[in-house]
């Protein structure tokens, strides 16, 4: 129960500007919160999809392979699903290659949509702080000019504590984002590189069965 008050009490001291920078942190985890739990389902679907799909596709049975990522809504689906479309009218290599990459320029940008919002906010939270702390440190010689000399010492060592717990907030709520925004890039990257290895495992396969065909013939 110490400890809350201790926080309200530092919260309180702020200023006005702590509650900006309260609201940048509520939207920041919000944001954080909804795209861990986004790019952990798609990791998830793709990873089913794709066990239920390459033991097709290296068998050779692409129409079965086809209808399973038809009837799915996984993002390796639908790279799949253009490179299998493709595949059925005779593409080459490179067409099927393009197809599965105009598919994979589809999905990149849901992977990555508002991940770069929370290096934003901590920017923002860290600059609240800041301008926070600047203001308050006018009024507080403001106010201190005016004041008894013998007091103005305290008042103003009193005044630039306070003031300076804004740009310690700022900092506490822009250090964490930051962080978060680093562990999201890497989550994305590697659902990027995922479905980059994807396009290349595809397109070897269907260029190989392919090459194969035209042996036997």
């Amino acid at each position: 129960m110490e400890t809350l008050y201790t926080i309200l009490r530092f919260f309180q001291s702020g200023g006005p500007f702590m509650y900006p920078i309260l609201l940048v942190l509520a939207i920041g985890t919000a944001i954080a919160i909804e795209r861990y739990i986004y790019l952990s389902y798609v990791r998830a679907r793709n990873k089913g999809i794709w066990k239920r799909v390459l033991p097709l596709l290296e068998s050779g049975k692409y129409d079965a392979a086809r209808d399973v990522v038809i009837r799915s809504n996984a993002a390796v689906s639908k790279i799949l699903g253009y490179g299998l479309s493709r595949a059925e009218h005779r593409g080459s290599g490179d067409e099927i290659q393009m197809a599965m990459e105009e598919g994979l320029l589809e999905v990149v940008p849901r992977l990555e949509k508002r991940t770069h919002y929370l290096a934003t906010l901590a920017n923002i939270a860290t600059l609240l702080g800041l301008l926070g702390t600047i203001i308050g440190l006018t009024e507080a010689f403001s106010t201190v000019s005016a004041a008894d000399p013998a007091e103005k010492a305290n008042m103003l060592s009193a005044s630039i504590s306070i003031a300076m717990n804004t740009t310690a907030f700022g900092l506490m709520v822009a250090i964490p984002l930051l962080l978060i925004h680093a562990v999201m890039q890497t989550k994305t990257s590697e659902l990027v590189d995922t479905l980059e290895m994807v396009t290349v495992r595809l397109s070897n396969l269907i260029t190989g069965a392919t090459v194969t065909d035209r042996d036997v013939t």
